[in-house]
């Protein structure tokens, strides 16, 4: 389901009420009385988008396909930015391509409404250790290098709560981060870890640095979020200096390219990242499978990434 802070509300006492319980027997599985509520709903309030996106979810689970589609479409034309995140149903129907399937209004969203419970979430109930996989594999990066494990100018791209800049404490000159969510970047305020935090999108926080001004740019889990890392490579690659280290995770992918998975999140190829790699300059200096979380108790397959320019 999509955050629950984006439903709003409709206005109408009676429709919100009745969304509300659309939303419980969705939760509960009963996809028709889901439904029949939502229809209900825009009965009451016609333009209430989390209503047809119900809808089309709930369609889409009863094998009405062509419906659910109707519904999903109808919910993006009223929402354009996704916060809903119906682009990632369209994608599972197959009625969108899946490296349409993420915008960064859905991605803002997700995390605006995680962030409260974010660190406590991650940590405890999927034992998420991205930060000091990274950490620990630039140190064996730097000791394979016979370098310091000292670093310069740090971009923390994605930088959510600050566990990345937590894991790199006292390691570097100066960090700044970057992310989509102003609930996020409160929170990675708080730490006092950062010298400067960015609201934006990434590649674009990137374009606007100067070229090699930075020593070392790191990106946990941030890339589940990306489909083509194309941009990301080269815009980090201009952005380090000569010998700068690019340290990242991402989920793995067995087949070529990058799919879009069933848990809503992008994961790439070995092959895919060597080679995009190699094309914009960088030189592999770590690359080993890690699985940074866990989903039901399982580990997520994943590659572990430490690059020099």
């Amino acid at each position: 389901m999509p955050p629950t802070s984006t439903a709003r509300s409709t206005g109408d006492f009676r429709a919100d009420r009745r969304y509300e319980y659309a939303r419980a027997a969705f939760d509960e599985r009963d996809f028709e009385a889901a439904a029949d509520l939502a229809r209900q709903v825009l009965e009451l309030a016609p333009d209430f988008a989390a209503a047809h996106a119900m809808l089309g979810r709930s369609l889409a689970e009863l094998g009405v396909q062509e419906e659910a589609v109707g519904a999903l479409r109808q919910a993006l034309a009223l929402e354009p930015a996704d916060e809903l995140g119906v682009r990632l149903d369209l994608a599972r129907l197959g009625a969108l391509a899946p490296d349409e399937a993420i915008t960064e209004g859905y991605v803002r969203a997700l995390f605006d409404d995680y962030a409260p419970k974010f660190d406590q979430h991650l940590t405890k109930s999927l034992s998420y250790r991205g930060p000091e996989l990274i950490a620990d594999a630039l140190r064996r990066a730097c000791s394979k290098q016979a370098r310091e494990y000292r670093f310069g100018p740090t971009l923390d791209l994605g930088c959510g709560t600050g566990l990345m800049a937590q894991a790199l404490d006292g390691s570097c000159a100066s960090v700044e981060g970057v992310d989509l969510s102003p609930g996020m970047l409160e929170k990675a305020g708080k730490t006092t870890l950062y010298d400067a935090l960015h609201e934006g999108e990434l590649v674009a926080f990137l374009s606007g640095r100067a070229s090699a001004e930075a020593d070392l740019v790191v990106a946990a889990d941030v890339f589940v979020y990306m489909a083509a890392l194309d941009s990301a490579f080269r815009e980090v690659h201009r952005v380090l200096k000569g010998e700068g280290l690019f340290a990242f995770t991402v989920q793995a992918h067995e087949g070529e390219g990058f799919i879009l998975g069933a848990d809503a999140r992008y994961a790439h190829s070995e092959a895919y990242v060597r080679q995009l790699a190699e094309a914009v300059g960088f030189t592999v200096v770590i690359f080993e499978r890690a699985s940074t979380r866990e989903d039901r108790g399982v580990p997520v397959p994943g590659f572990l990434c430490v690059m020099q320019r």
